[in-house]
């Protein structure tokens, strides 16, 4: 009977120097990141000015073509090293020799000098670089996110704390752009729910708008178009409204809270113009030249040079009419005038 030895699970398995070696250099990358890689440059490519014969190191294209890669993703991590040398943080290429080994700075710092993207030496890629720095990123951050648009869309689309950051930018934008400007308006007015979101924002903006110069005026318009000191216990409410406006949440909807302000506000300029004779008297005074002066506006806009042309029986009646109207309100008025000089 032959007996099969079975290894245990626990029994020691001989470690691959490949895989010893896979672990050295990943070691070495979590905990230098991109330096690595950047040291391999800046000890292996030979600086500008010097020639081959007086160094053993080779040309940036000499070292691509034997890494597998482009010259210039060896350039992005020469000219990386080369920023960082200059700030002190790493040995400048003169002082460095084929296979040295150096002390390298944390993985973290690489970023600020790494520009993994030829978009970054551009205009384009200089102004998104420069925006960043001024919000207080790393401009490999900005670049990345510019470089893939459909990234950019995916996490606006999924998060809306996302939407709310790229709507101050675009606000931000539109303010420099006009093109811009030109193309959101053309979107908005092609798209019913915003055109219509836009029409109810623009509504509770000039409703607000009105609570808001009673409050800081003190003055108020009367249904007849009179400007006219508001009463004191009207400005108080409508500052009481604009308050409560105030206070509201960026996110809250402001179109219910400035209805209610301004239909308030209306019914109390109306109760204030009824509550007082003389600016009652006044009120329908002017409402009465207001549509007289309209009448007489569109009457004078009324041409019967071709008349021969569309005549109608129904058109002489209407003006016939009209002429009845206009009598019976002149012989009212010349008896309130008549009745006013008696009294």
């Amino acid at each position: 009977m032959t007996l099969s030895i079975v290894p245990s699970e626990t029994s020691p398995v001989p470690l691959s120097d490949l895989v010893a070696r896979d672990a050295r250099e990943f070691g070495v990358y979590a905990r230098t990141g991109g330096w690595a890689f950047g040291l391999m440059v800046a000890r292996s490519v030979r600086p500008g000015g010097q020639s081959a014969g007086e160094t053993p190191k080779v040309s940036a294209k000499e070292f691509a073509e034997l890494a597998g890669c482009s010259p210039e993703r060896v350039m992005r991590y020469y000219k990386a090293w080369d920023r960082a040398a200059d700030d002190g943080l790493v040995p400048h290429f003169e002082a460095l020799t084929p296979g040295q080994e150096v002390e390298l700075p944390d993985a973290d710092v690489w970023l600020s000098y790494y520009v993994s993207r030829n978009s970054a030496t551009s205009e384009r890629g200089t102004a998104i670089a420069e925006a960043a720095e001024a919000e207080g990123i790393r401009p490999t951050k900005a670049l990345e996110v510019a470089e893939n648009p459909t990234a950019l869309r995916a996490a606006i689309l999924a998060d809306p704390s996302t939407a709310r950051a790229a709507r101050g930018a675009l606000l931000d934008r539109l303010k420099e752009d006009p093109e811009l400007q030109a193309e959101l308006a053309r979107d908005v007015v092609r798209t019913d729910d915003l055109k219509k979101a836009v029409a109810n924002e623009s509504r509770a903006a000039d409703r607000i708008g009105y609570v808001r110069q009673i409050a800081e005026s003190g003055q108020i318009k009367t249904p007849a178009g009179q400007t006219i000191e508001a009463p004191v216990d009207l400005r108080q409410e409508a500052e009481r409204h604009l308050s409560l406006l105030d206070e509201l949440e960026e996110d809250e909807d402001t179109g219910e809270w400035a209805t209610e302000a301004y239909d308030t506000m209306k019914s109390l300029v109306v109760e204030a113009v009824e509550a007082d004779p003389e600016l009652r008297v006044q009120e329908r005074r002017t409402k009465f030249y207001s549509s007289l002066q309209k009448a007489t506006k569109v009457f004078e806009e009324l041409t019967f040079d071709d008349a021969q042309e569309f005549y109608e029986d129904d058109m002489v009646q209407r003006l016939e009419e009209l002429q009845q109207a206009i009598a019976t309100c002149i012989t009212s008025l010349r008896g309130a005038r008549g009745n006013h000089a008696a009294g």
